[in-house]
């Protein structure tokens, strides 16, 4: 490289070392006044040594010397004050990406890929048919879903108070032409940072699923709430611009989604209570902020009707508003906004039982008593300040509840229309278009409810329905056809297999009660609450109609008239999982949609299904390589059945935030995805930490809301695969790959003896489950095989132990047993590496892996192996896999370097790794002591502390 570059490259990442080094010291400030000399100056030590081991003047011991046996006393706050140094620097880089783009864009330079002005670029150039394109994206979708994640398990506090040092950060930047504004600012962030340190980090007790579901709805008032209608705005716009004849996007394409409070595949905390919990307050997060906007609303159009017209349905709409005709007589808008908001109100008391208590100080007037304002002074008319609005409010009461979110959009289109025509659209296009825009996106219920079991579960209730009833008395003798024509049957008749009288098992009563309450959400909030029911581990035809006979039996599948087809306001949808299931997925859903009964349930949801494809076990099951091309193959397939059989393929990717469970840049993955994999539309989850990086800021959210849709539209509309006539022979190639890299991984893992006691010794695993981390248990069953164990804990054991193997092993051995030292065969995977997004990405997504991995850290945490044989044994097999699967990618890339195609990631990488030492170094120290017997609260809260900090500085560990 030359002179020139390198210096550029520092110049531009000079900035970024300014706020992490400013940030650090205030830090350090923080914590000399307020933990004292001693505790500072073995921080600041470790940090010093730290930072040499990453220069490679000292060898790893160095820092593990010094903490070797610290007090814990001392060690908790140098555990805190490291987890804190991530976490600012994070927030950092989010700031250094904004500045980074804003000089990209201020320079003139092309828009950069998974942006949406680069997607449309290509579609420019493209020159596509709108008709063709209307046709492709019918119907398009594109859902993250939020599931719940046992590291993420900081406070909502500690949230505001990165947002509001972010804040100060941008302000600083901008804002400090002088010293006093320099200085003014500074104490402003010290203010923070002390707050921050003064705060607990994470809670004490364990998360129950009432937190996480605050947790997840939090997004939505940090960025959700406004970023995503703004998207769905944009490119309706855009995309309309292009084909003005065609009627494109009729509902806004970015429609989130969440799993918490309705997956209960292995969390028996979720119930119907729960159920109910997650929908109302997801309501009351939509209902409280309709409220508010339209208090502001009517704060702002202050229009007299002295001065501007206003149209016949906007004066209807006044009419309805304030109950004394003096109130705002001449302003009809704000009259009109009153009843408005008086209608919300009351939908909100009819759905939820009381009014959000979210009313901004200095309404117009006061909704509780529904009449005129009045002040101090007396004067009729005047602002009054609301503080409240009593559901038991007469005007509330009396208020007419809207029957549905497009009646409410009706009455604010009224008014848009109105101001258009006054020739008002700069009004029209601000306040009152966003609070359109997000009604339309998010309606009364916010987000999609999913529902999902696991199939085991779903076979033991039916079984105990179907004997109760007198339908059959041993259900599961019955075999895979019997099955189905008895299941089939059931689907078809009116009558219930449950009276009220009918006496079931703990289990099968739970279940049943569990759909009743999705049915009453669906009820209460419309269909679009509770979209889908996801059955877990799904591996046969069987499997997807035991789901439907309970949904039928909770009463959200109707049977039909006696000559009519049935109708499901939730959609059914199998989840494939292990490497087999993936594999048979394709067969399985033809043999779904060979049953009449189900096909007729497809059709009467205009033939959409959907399908979830799972990243996590089939990654546990057969390893990184075979895995991802397990699932590639389970698209092919699931195509082609789309194809045959006339249904529109909906996919949705069980992506977790590691490499190892289907994580990585989701733009990339997206591409990667088979020709007809996309179609319009996709759901994908989001976990844990990922979510707080992705969508905790707004310029973070929008950029990664936009890359989804942009993934979305050219994966849709443009032949991104770029095999052509060479895809069977790429096809088969991958399939032999996949096989060598499932077997070096079995071997490993299911065929070493003693593999699940290394495993178990070497990472904080059993910690992971003692802990009070998350609500959900960490295996399904009370088992110590490695099927068994859930993904979340399986990976991120691997990644706080730094080896991250679920992202990597078996690679390594399949690619050099392949090419065998034969050179055409090394340039057939480097030809195929350059030209196909699928190995593009899987590459790509392994050397961040393998580059987040430690194996010198990963050598300390196997020393808490007992058997040094054991010991010796698996890690060698671990240290040669690592070192192989490096050689091959660099022969295969062309780059000695494993992030030469993600300079950020690397930059990224080399500034914490001095925060990453210590967190590891004394989460080794603090486990050696808890399994030696030292089990106080401190010690237990110690080794939390380090998991969520390498949780927060590795940003993708679970």
């Amino acid at each position: 490289m030359s002179e020139a570059r390198i210096e550029t490259e520092q110049d531009a990442t000079r900035p970024l070392r300014d706020d992490i080094r400013f940030l650090g010291g205030v830090l350090g400030d923080t914590i000399r006044d307020h933990e004292g000399p001693e505790v500072f100056d073995l921080i600041e030590r470790v940090r010093i040594e730290a930072f040499r081991v990453r220069r490679e003047e000292v060898e790893r011991s160095a820092v593990a010397e010094m903490l070797d046996g610290v007090d814990i006393a001392v060690a908790l706050p140098l555990i805190r004050a490291f987890s804190y140094f991530v976490l600012l620097a994070n927030l950092a880089e989010d700031i250094q990406r904004d500045r980074r783009r804003a000089v990209h864009e201020a320079a003139g330079e092309p828009p950069q890929d998974s942006s949406l002005a680069a997607t449309y670029r290509k579609l420019d150039a493209a020159a596509l048919d709108g008709t063709e394109v209307a046709g492709l994206i019918a119907d398009a979708l594109v859902s993250p879903v939020i599931t719940a994640h046992p590291t993420e398990t900081r406070r909502r506090t500690v949230f505001d108070v990165q947002t509001r040092i972010t804040e100060l950060m941008r302000l600083r930047q901008r804002y400090t032409e002088t010293e006093r504004e320099r200085t003014a600012f500074e104490l402003k962030i010290r203010r923070q940072v002390l707050t921050l340190w003064r705060t607990a980090l994470i809670r004490l007790q364990r998360l129950r699923i009432q937190d996480e579901i605050a947790v997840g709805l939090r997004y939505y008032e940090l960025t959700l709430f406004d970023v995503i209608p703004a998207i769905n705005a944009e490119v309706r716009a855009a995309l309309r611009s292009r084909w003005p004849g065609v009627e494109l996007l009729p509902r806004p394409i970015l429609r989130p989604g969440s799993w918490i409070g309705g997956d209960r595949d292995g969390n028996p905390y979720v119930t119907a209570e729960v159920v109910g919990t997650a929908a109302h307050q997801a309501a009351s997060v939509a209902f409280g902020r309709y409220l508010r906007e339209l208090v502001e609303l009517e704060k702002s159009l202050s229009q007299s009707a002295r001065l501007v017209p206003v149209t016949p349905e906007v004066a209807v709409l006044a009419a309805t508003g304030y109950p004394d005709p003096a109130t705002h007589a001449d302003e009809p808008y704000r009259r009109a906004l009153h009843g408005i908001r008086l209608r919300v109100a009351a939908t909100a008391r009819r759905a939820l039982g009381v009014v959000p208590d979210e009313s901004v100080e200095g309404a117009t007037a006061d909704l509780s008593q529904g009449g005129a304002g009045s002040s101090a002074s007396g004067v009729v008319g005047a602002v009054a300040p609301v503080s409240r609005m009593p559901s038991s409010g007469a005007a509330v009461v009396a208020a007419q509840s809207y029957p549905t979110p497009q009646a409410l959009l009706d009455d604010l289109d009224a008014i848009d229309a109105s101001l258009r025509a006054s020739g008002d659209s700069l009004l029209a296009d601000d306040r009152l278009a966003a609070l359109r825009h997000a009604i339309e996106t998010f309606g009364f219920h916010l987000q999609g409810l999913d529902m999902r079991q696991n199939s085991e579960v779903h076979e033991q209730v039916v079984a105990e329905l179907l004997a109760w009833a007198g339908v059959h008395p041993d259900y599961a003798s019955l075999s895979e056809a019997e099955r189905v024509d008895l299941l089939a049957a059931e689907l078809r008749t009116r009558r219930p297999l449950l009276g009220p009288h009918a006496r079931l098992g703990e289990l099968a009563t739970k279940e049943v009660g569990i759909v009743r309450a999705a049915r009453q959400v669906v009820q209460t909030f419309g269909v679009e609450a509770v979209p889908n029911y996801i059955i877990s581990m799904c591996t046969s035809v069987s499997d997807m109609l035991e789901a439907a006979l309970l949904l039928k039996e909770g009463g959200l599948l109707d049977p039909g008239e006696p000559d009519g087809p049935p109708s499901c306001s939730v959609g059914i949808v199998p989840l494939f999982e292990t490497i087999e299931d993936l594999g048979a997925g394709a067969a399985t859903l033809a043999a779904a949609l060979d049953v009449p009964v189900y096909r007729e349930l497809v059709s009467a949801k205009g033939m959409r299904q959907e399908v979830m494809l799972g990243y996590s076990d089939s990654n546990k099951d057969g390893g990184y390589l075979a895995a991802n091309w397990a699932l590639y193959r389970a698209e092919l397939d699931l195509v082609e059945v789309a194809r045959k059989t006339g249904i529109r393929l909906r996919l949705f990717h069980g992506r977790g935030g590691t490499v190892g469970r289907g994580g990585g840049r989701s733009y990339d993955a997206i591409l990667a995805q088979p020709a007809g994999g996309v179609q319009g539309s996709l759901r994908l989850t989001e976990q844990g930490e990922v979510i707080a990086a992705k969508y905790a800021e707004p310029g973070a959210a929008h950029r990664n809301l936009e890359s989804l849709i942009a993934g979305t539209l050219e994966s849709t509309l443009l032949d991104v695969e770029g095999l052509g006539a060479d895809a069977e022979p790429s096809y088969e190639l991958m399939d032999d790959l996949a096989a060598r890299a499932r077997a070096a991984y079995s071997r490993l893992v299911h065929e070493t003896p003693g593999f699940v006691e290394y495993f178990r010794q070497s990472t904080p695993v059993a910690e992971v489950a003692d802990l009070n981390i998350g609500s959900r248990p960490a295996s399904r069953k009370p088992t110590n095989s490695v099927s068994d164990l859930r993904a979340i804990p399986w990976v991120m054991s691997w990644s706080q132990a730094r080896v991250m193997l679920p992202g990597w092993y078996g690679t390594g051995s399949a690619l050099e047993e392949w090419i065998g030292g034969d050179p055409d065969r090394l340039a057939t995977l480097a030809d195929l590496y350059r030209r196909w997004p699928f190995l593009r990405t899987v590459l790509s997504n392994l050397a961040q892996v393998l580059a987040k991995s430690d194996l010198d850290i990963a050598a300390r945490y196997a020393e808490l192996v007992d058997d040094a044989a054991l010991r010796e044994q698996i890690f060698g097999m671990i240290r040669d896999e690592h070192a192989r699967t490096i050689r091959m990618h660099a022969a295969i890339t062309g780059n000695d370097q494993l992030l030469a195609d993600n300079p950020s990631l690397a930059e990224s990488i080399h500034n914490r790794f001095p925060y990453l030492e210590p967190l590891n170094q004394m989460q080794v120290e603090l486990l050696r002591r808890l399994r030696a017997g030292d089990d106080s609260e401190l010690v237990k809260r110690g080794i939390l502390l380090t998991m969520n900090g390498l949780a927060t500085a590795l940003r993708n560990s679970g």
